[in-house]
């Protein structure tokens, strides 16, 4: 079993794979020395010895500098190293200059194994993983009607209904400028999702974001799959809601799956609750799974724009083109503007969890998040609430937080959410979100939330051998397997919001 690993060459830390005591001597090519102290799992020991002031290396990069001496074989976490990130920088389009860059088409594995999916093609074209009716409110007034007409309309659920789900949500009033345009799109892509066999729209009737208002939004709509209700014109909204369900169920519910192409997959990908193995195990299964469906065509989706913050170049420097690029730099610092612009601090990161997990600085998680890109150039750049057009990888623009990011990605045209975890969580998003874990002890205690876990690499195997497992169980997934938010009955989402609340 190994006990420790060395990401790049270059790096001057290690990081253990188990729990390593004290005294434990570490053999690593021509270095030979004794651990100084404890080396938690996940955490890091200095190879060599480290002066003050000096950069640490770790996936080959800076991830902070340390601020005393560090001795050959001790422990570096937040004690003794500190972020190097600042604020907003200048940067120039370097195509290749990341040595680790590939073209995502080398990892084609068995792909004559891999060609269709089982899904249900709508009307529009599109194609959906999930045949489900959504009550999606205009407004949080309304929030309470939504669940209770969800509730009671169980029992229009049949053989191909996947679900009845309602998403409450706090805004689609009070709002302004960017807030409530970012409460409009993501309403309404919701009502496009092609997860979503049947949509009933409920409004209130005063709000700001009102159902004609959302109509724009919408955009050419099918009849018989969309429904609106507004609660102020109606004497029981429930029962009347009831009624519209029913009709949606009778629709919706003569959809059946059929052979879809697996370049029509699109997959979300997204980490919370990050340890210090994720960035080893978990994530970059992810990256190898993203390489896979893009050369087989289809499209992965990286969010999280925070997170990216200190491996940033990393992706701009894969982007296809310098028009991609230029897009990049935009999306990074309009999200650092955006933390100046309140007053906050650009590497407020990483979280307690994180640092009990083994990340020490924001430079460390984002070079172990962005594993989860794989190899592939970067063909897409997208804003808040914009859908998906270009196939292979695109990033995405949303914050860090969980449940915003995922719904983000959902409202984007993801089918799926791929969601990597050192520590756990239950939480849902309005699509399958597959729960991967970066250590099996996670995997093994929360095994009514984790999906998939990559904690096995550290007994042995490939990030290769293992995203290819993640493929295909990403595949059934596809086909209507439930991940265990969804046997949970779990659903959620959460929508972006910056400005001021009248």
């Amino acid at each position: 079993m190994q006990t420790f690993i060395r990401i790049h060459p270059k790096d001057s830390v290690a990081v253990a794979l188990q729990p390593l005591s004290n005294g434990t001597v570490i053999r690593l090519d021509d270095l030979q020395f004794t651990l100084k102290e404890d080396i938690p799992q996940g955490h890091k020991f200095a190879l060599l010895p480290i002066s003050a002031g000096e950069a640490v290396i770790k996936y080959g990069a800076p991830i902070g500098t340390a601020i005393t001496g560090i001795a050959q074989g001790s422990w570096v976490h937040t004690h003794n190293l500190k972020t190097g990130l600042g604020d907003v920088l200048t940067y120039t389009y370097q195509p290749g200059a990341d040595s680790n860059m590939g073209n995502g088409q080398d990892k084609c594995i068995h792909d004559s194994e891999y060609e269709v999916f089982y899904g249900y093609r709508r009307e529009d074209g599109r194609a959906g993983v999930r045949n489900e009716i959504w009550i999606i409110p205009t407004v949080g007034c309304v929030n309470n009607v939504a669940t209770a007409i969800a509730d009671r309309a169980q029992g229009f659920l049949q053989d191909n209904l996947d679900a009845i789900a309602a998403f409450p949500h706090p805004y689609g009033c009070s709002q302004m400028g960017g807030d409530q345009e970012n409460t409009r799109r993501i309403l309404a892509d919701l009502a496009n999702h092609p997860n979503a066999g049947g949509v009933l729209v409920l409004g209130l009737g005063c709000e700001n974001s009102n159902i004609e208002e959302l109509k724009k939004y919408i955009g050419p709509y099918n009849e018989n799959r969309v429904k609106f209700l507004v609660a102020q014109e109606c004497e029981d909204e429930i029962a009347e809601g009831l009624a519209l369900i029913k009709q949606l169920a009778a629709y919706a519910g003569k959809a059946r799956r059929e052979p879809i192409p697996l370049s029509e997959l699109v997959i979300g990908m997204k980490c919370g609750g990050s340890d210090g193995l994720s960035g080893i195990t978990a994530n970059p299964a992810v990256g190898a799974f993203s390489d896979l469906l893009i050369s087989l065509g289809g499209t992965t989706i990286l969010t999280e724009v925070p997170e990216m913050f200190g491996a940033e170049t990393l992706l701009m420097n894969r982007c296809e083109n310098e028009q991609l690029f230029a897009q990049t730099v935009d999306l990074i610092n309009d999200f650092k503007n955006y933390f100046k612009n309140h007053n906050q601090t650009i590497y407020e990161n990483p979280s307690p969890g994180n640092k009990k997990g083994g990340i020490s600085t924001l430079e460390d998680k984002s070079l172990g998040c962005t594993q989860k890109s794989g190899s592939a150039p970067v063909r897409g750049v997208l804003g808040y609430g914009e859908t998906v057009q270009t196939k292979g990888l695109n990033l995405l623009s949303a914050p860090g937080n969980d449940l915003v990011a995922s719904t983000a990605l959902a409202a984007s045209g993801a089918q799926i959410v791929l969601f990597t975890t050192g520590r756990g969580t239950p939480f849902a998003s309005p699509v399958p979100t597959v729960k991967i874990s970066s250590n099996s002890q996670l995997g093994e205690k929360k095994k009514n939330w984790i999906d998939f876990d990559c904690g096995t690499l550290v007994n042995g195997g490939s990030i290769t051998e293992l995203g290819e497992k993640l493929f295909q169980y990403v595949i059934r997934v596809a086909n209507g397997e439930q991940v265990k938010s969804e046997a949970a009955g779990f659903h959620d989402m959460a929508i972006f919001k910056q400005g001021v609340t009248l």
